[in-house]
């Protein structure tokens, strides 16, 4: 199928044309984590049908946003993973996190949650602290690792177990005070309310109140 186009003279458009369907930035969020197996993805996407999910994938390859490959043994498997071009728009995901977390209110019974879904505002926040190194984070529903410096993301892609510069627990309060902008993460950690392991240049910006 040809891909549709608003057909304006316009960069914003052009980035719509390629990212605007439903669903596709959040399949970008689930790829900046790492390669993904098909059905992971469909795990971590709750409320997307199988043949939606596919066809998406499908476009993003199309487009030269995500390639598909077959690992080799022996996993023998194939993964999705995305393109230099599609890994460009993580500043964009965190923009548009930052834009949103104003609306994003309490946790309704009906909406899903994953531990890296927080990766975003996480990231966006303790990127401005300049330091490099990988930041493990550890909130009620899992673990997941940002990575900080010339080369950002998230995932546990070439993170070795136990491989961590700074280490920060949250709890379901403070998570979700981050997530919906009412506190940054730094403030938290400063004021007690985020415990912080480690003893690196990273750990101690964090523990420096006042900055």
């Amino acid at each position: 199928m040809p891909r549709r186009s608003y057909d304006q003279y316009c960069a914003a458009a052009r980035a719509l044309d390629s990212v605007g369907d439903r669903w596709t930035l959040l399949i970008v969020r689930e790829l900046l984590a790492g390669p993904r197996r098909y059905t992971d993805l469909h795990a971590d996407l709750p409320g997307v049908s199988t043949d939606m999910l596919a066809t998406r994938l499908k476009d993003m390859e199309r487009d030269g946003l995500a390639t598909r490959r077959r690992l080799g043994a022996p996993a023998a498997v194939y993964v999705y993973e995305l393109t230099a071009r599609g890994r460009e728009l993580l500043p964009v995901l965190v923009a548009l996190g930052e834009w949103g977390a104003a609306d994003l209110g309490a946790r309704r019974a009906t909406d899903a949650v994953r531990a890296h879904w927080l990766a975003l505002p996480l990231l966006g926040q303790l990127e401005r602290l300049g330091e490099a190194g990988v930041v493990e984070v550890r909130v009620d529903e899992g673990v997941f690792h940002l990575r900080l410096g010339e080369e950002p993301g998230y995932g546990d892609g070439a993170v070795a177990q136990g491989a961590f510069d700074v280490r920060l627990t949250l709890d379901a309060e403070v998570c979700g005070a981050v997530a919906r902008g009412e506190v940054g993460v730094v403030d938290a950690a400063r004021a007690g309310r985020v415990a912080v392991l480690g003893d690196g240049a990273l750990a101690k910006r964090l523990r420096a109140v006042g900055g």
